[in-house]
Formats: structure tokens, C-alpha cells, sequence
């Protein structure tokens, strides 16, 4: 027999139990009056915006805890547009046969693309479907504004290191907590600020610290637990450090250990269309005129994965990280445009020729009456030289170029 985790042991099943959450779970509120099944708001549906373990989930399934409503569950990592399709027919179904509304808890919305999204509309906005959707993005960002205009937003706080040191120690009061373990208070202490304000995170270290302790659980021990597991927090150190790590593996030609933080970036939440970005930047930085075509390519994934969304999207977003690991690699049109703009912020700063203005230009030749497509003229003051191109791949054949058309253009 499968044990259940701790986390969802403990979870709340109403909103008085629910800690850190004072402000978004006022008496009276909207989300209490939800919670309540008051029919006069005309079930409005939700858009619950705030950290993970901050009690989004728990509270959207107190609010559809309720026997004035039929509550459905579905989580955007994994499920399609034709599955929201059939929630849809399943709520039309329920509502002819028992004149009862349908509460969808959507989690994770912000996985959903804009026509994943767009599929729901209808059914929101006609009265069907009331949709308590959770995210850890904010909104205006990752849902359409139509979904938005027609919801309302609460944002939940993160949780202080007091309010999961409270539910840690209830976990030890709790008769299906861990009534039997032993944890000295440093070790709890410890646990609670580590989790960086996510209560789950917090009770499944406290889990797996107690899990095999012949006695007491210790400062050590805890510190043991925590290193033994992966977290992925969005927006501490492991989101900067691994997403260093992911571009310097594919700066350093390394497929594999780019695809491990890849992974890792992934199975932690982070929102795949900040990978796509960051995939478009090293296009261009790192592969650059080694590889012209890689800047399109990751265009084209950044388009893809927007467009079908995600679990899929990992597919697209594997395979470009795999093409610019493996592609021949070229900073030299990062480093140009840096010295260029480093000249120009200096001041040196000369009058543009004659010959190149807009107006009142005398003695300009066009370059296309030549033969070679090229004239001996000059285009500014100074002969600094900005872009000096690699060896690398493409860049190889453009060299030879540069080395001609410098030659003619200083006659």
C-alpha cells in the first residue's frame, strides 16, 4: 500500500486552517463567501497568483468542497485541449441533470498555450465552468486578458519562516502527522527557513528527516535531508545558478549537462518561455555568425513551444538546446557591437561625411553600378576595426570576406 505524503495528510480542509493567508482569506471576502457556496456572488471564477506551497491547491479544493457545486480537477503540465473539451461536455451533462454549477480547478495555468486557454472561454464565460485557476506567474504575463477580465485575481503572499515553523510543529501534533518523532527545535528551525516559504517543501524535508531516525532528529540530520533532495526554487539561488550552468554547458559544446539543467529546469516549474528566450539570446551570443541560421531556428522554437505549450513544449526546447550545444561557436558579433557602443558612449563622436548624408550629399558612389557590388569610399573617420570574426564554422568563409572587403573599402 502507497503511504500518502505528510503534505497531503496535513492538508487543510477549511479556510480557518489555512495559515499565512490572513489578508486573501478575510471573513466575508469573496474566496470565504466562495468557500461558503454563497449564490448571490454569482459564483465568479478565480485566478489564485502566488508562490508554490503558498496554499493555492488547498484552498481551491476547499472552495470545491462543497455539495452546491460538483468539483473537477485538472493540471495544465499534462493535460490537452481535447480533455478540457470533455470537462466542458461533463459539466454541460452535470448541469441538465442536477441545475448544479462546475467548479474546474485548473493548476498550473500558466502552462497552458493561448489557445489551451482560449478553449475555456466559452464555457467561463456563459456561467458553465466557474474556473479557480492557479499559478505562480503573474497573470498579466501568462493568461490571456480575456480569461483574466472575466476572473478574479487574488495573490497569496509567501509564506514567512513562523508560519511554516507553525505547520511543521503541527505536523508533530497531529495524530496523522508524526505524533512518534522527535525533533529538536534547531532542526524544525532549520527546515523553516530553508523552505523559503513553501509549506510543502517544508513538511517533505521534515518527512524524509524523520524517515529512519532511530531517535531524535537533529540540526544535522535535517541538514542531511535537505541536501539529499531537489528543489528548484524560481526565484532564489537555484534559478540563477542553473540557468548559469545551462548556458555555460551550451557555450561549453556540453549536449548532455545542457539537457540535465534543462531537465531540471523543467521538472522545477520555470516557465518555458523564459528557457525559449534565454535559448534565442545564445543563438546570438554564443553560436552568432558561426551558425547565421541558429538565431532563426531558435525563433522558431520560442514560436513552437508558445504555441503548442507544455508538456510538449520540452520536446522543441530539448532540441534546440541539443543544436546550438553542438554548433560551432562565435562571440565575435557580441564583442563588435560592445566595442562599437564603448567608442560612442566615449564621445568620439565624428561628423558623418559629406558625401553619406541625407541631404545636400555630393561625390556618393553606388555601389551596385560596380561590377564587385563594392566601392573604394569612405564611411566615417577613423579606421577602427570592431568585428574581427572567428574561425568557426560559417564565420570561416565570412573572414576571407571581411580580409577582401576591408582590403578595397581602405584604397
Amino acid at each position: 500500500m502507497v503511504e500518502i505524503p505528510l503534505a497531503a495528510r496535513l492538508r487543510p480542509n477549511s479556510l480557518d486552517a489555512v495559515i499565512g493567508q490572513s489578508g486573501a482569506l478575510a471573513d466575508n471576502g469573496p474566496l470565504s463567501r466562495l468557500a461558503d457556496g454563497d449564490q448571490s456572488m454569482n459564483w465568479p471564477s478565480v485566478i489564485l497568483w502566488g508562490p508554490p506551497g503558498s496554499g493555492k491547491t488547498t484552498i481551491a479544493r476547499i472552495i470545491g468542497d462543497n455539495e452546491k457545486a460538483h468539483f473537477l480537477e485538472l493540471s495544465a503540465v499534462s493535460a490537452s485541449v481535447a480533455q478540457v473539451r470533455e470537462l466542458i461536455a461533463k459539466a454541460k451533462e452535470l448541469k441538465n441533470l442536477y441545475d448544479r454549477p462546475t467548479i474546474l480547478f485548473l493548476d498550473e495555468v500558466h502552462r497552458f498555450s493561448k489557445s489551451q486557454q482560449d478553449s475555456l472561454l466559452g464555457a467561463v464565460e456563459s456561467g458553465l465552468l466557474t474556473l479557480i485557476a492557479a499559478t505562480t506567474e503573474n497573470p498579466s504575463f501568462s493568461v490571456i486578458t480575456p480569461l483574466i477580465s472575466r476572473s478574479l485575481v487574488v495573490k497569496l503572499e509567501p509564506l514567512g519562516d513562523t508560519d511554516v515553523l507553525e505547520i511543521l510543529r503541527g505536523a508533530l501534533r497531529a495524530s496523522n502527522g508524526l505524533p512518534d518523532a522527535d525533533f529538536d527545535e534547531d532542526a524544525l528551525t532549520y527546515l523553516a527557513k530553508i523552505s523559503s516559504g513553501d509549506a510543502r517543501r517544508g513538511l517533505t524535508l521534515m518527512e524524509t528527516a524523520s524517515a529512519g531516525a532511530n531517535h531524535r532528529v537533529t540540526l544535522d540530520r535535517a541538514k542531511e535531508a535537505a541536501q539529499s533532495t531537489i528543489a528548484y526554487d524560481k526565484d532564489g539561488d537555484q534559478h540563477y545558478d542553473t540557468i548559469s550552468a545551462f548556458i555555460k554547458s551550451v557555450r561549453g559544446s556540453d549536449a548532455d549537462s545542457a539537457l540535465h539543467y534543462l531537465a531540471r529546469m523543467i521538472s522545477g516549474g520555470e516557465d518555458p518561455r523564459f528557457i525559449a528566450r534565454r535559448l534565442m539570446i545564445l543563438a546570438s551570443e554564443d553560436v552568432g555568425l558561426a551558425d547565421p541560421q541558429a538565431l532563426v531556428f531558435a525563433e522558431a522554437t520560442a514560436a513552437t513551444v508558445e504555441r503548442i505549450g507544455m508538456p510538449e513544449g520540452r520536446i522543441p526546447l530539448a532540441q534546440m538546446t541539443i543544436y546550438l550545444a553542438l554548433a560551432p561557436k562565435s562571440n565575435r558579433a557580441y564583442e563588435a557591437i560592445n566595442a562599437a557602443i564603448q567608442q560612442v558612449e566615449a564621445g568620439e563622436l565624428a561628423p558623418v561625411p559629406p558625401h553619406l548624408r541625407s541631404t545636400g550629399a555630393v561625390g556618393y558612389q553606388y555601389p551596385h553600378e560596380e561590377p564587385i557590388g563594392v566601392v573604394a569610399q569612405k564611411h566615417r573617420e577613423g579606421q577602427e576595426v570592431f568585428y574581427r570574426p572567428s574561425e568557426h564554422g560559417f564565420e570561416a568563409e565570412l573572414s576571407k570576406r571581411v580580409e577582401m572587403l576591408r582590403k578595397i573599402l581602405s584604397r
